[in-house]
């Protein structure tokens, strides 16, 4: 069985921080990296799915149209973040912008009923924890 590129990593020597790969087609991916991998410290379910939340709305907010995909790792230690056309550089500056939108949020954007598909899987507090200590790790 072909092995898929994520499973290619040495999850035991991935650090965080942000990492990327860029496919023959031109989508690059983005492995926003918010905890080390079998490290026993992961992001909650509800603070992982308010993150993807919130990040997924910042980002279109600040007109991410070379966005292809914003989600989260099932591992639940970060996001996958693919664009189009654009440099390491360029991404790491979107994803500081995001985040700062992010912690301005007084609600989880889509949470509602009608909205969201798990509505009650929500928790801010702990969201805008992870995406603090996240833009910590950017910052160096």
């Amino acid at each position: 069985m072909k092995k898929i590129p994520s499973f290619e990593k040495d999850h035991d020597n991935l650090s965080v921080g942000l990492h990327a790969r860029t496919d023959a087609n031109g989508i690059t991916t983005f492995d926003l990296r918010f905890k080390k991998p079998n490290a026993g410290d992961y992001i909650s379910p509800a603070a992982l799915h308010s993150v993807e939340h919130m990040l997924a709305t910042s980002f279109r907010e600040l007109g991410g149209d070379d966005i292809v995909y914003f989600g989260p790792m099932g591992c639940r230690t970060g996001f996958y973040l693919l664009t189009l056309r654009r440099s390491f550089e360029e991404a790491r500056a979107l994803i500081l912008k995001a985040i700062d939108v992010a912690l301005g949020y007084d609600v989880v954007p889509g949470a509602t009923r009608k909205e969201c598909g798990n509505y009650l899987d929500h928790d801010l507090p702990a969201a805008k924890a992870e995406l603090q200590k996240y833009r910590e790790i950017l910052l160096g």
